[in-house]
């Protein structure tokens, strides 16, 4: 469905830090470091040079030049593989200048087996970790990883 999503950031260094150490749980990974032609972005995820396979999230300072703007109703959900999962992209975000924006926990209004923290990137924008196909058993007293 996407080939990439691209957020405006103001300092992309900072934002490099926060999503290198965000997305680190999620098992994503820097897929250009910037420099080379790239000095203004930088990117997370799958992006081949052949295009057959490009999904992946980019960084940049705006084109126009104008400061980043966030959307309102915007998020970015990513997907974890685990509760726990989800627990460390929220510890690491808050701890790497992000700000919740929902701790980590099952949303069972959404379904009984979604689990998920929500953060604020350092320039605003919503992000969430999702981690799906597990419930928990209320005669247990932690949750499945």
């Amino acid at each position: 469905m996407f080939s990439y999503l691209s957020l405006g950031c103001s300092d992309l260094q900072r934002a490099a830090r926060f999503y290198d150490a965000a997305l680190a749980p999620l098992g994503l990974q820097r897929c250009t470091p910037g420099g080379d032609g790239w000095d203004d972005w930088i990117g997370w995820g799958t992006y081949l040079d052949d295009g057959r396979e490009e999904l992946a999230l980019w960084l940049c300072k705006p084109f126009n030049g104008e400061p980043p703007s966030i959307g309102n109703g915007s998020m970015i959900a990513l997907r974890a593989h685990s509760w726990q999962a989800v627990r460390d992209f929220h510890q690491a975000a808050l701890a790497h200048g992000g700000r919740c924006d929902g701790p980590p926990g099952l949303r069972l209004h959404y379904g009984a087996d979604f689990f998920s923290a929500y953060v604020r990137d350092p320039d605003g924008h919503k992000l969430a970790a999702v981690c799906r196909g597990f419930t928990a058993d209320p005669a247990l007293s932690h949750t499945p990883d």
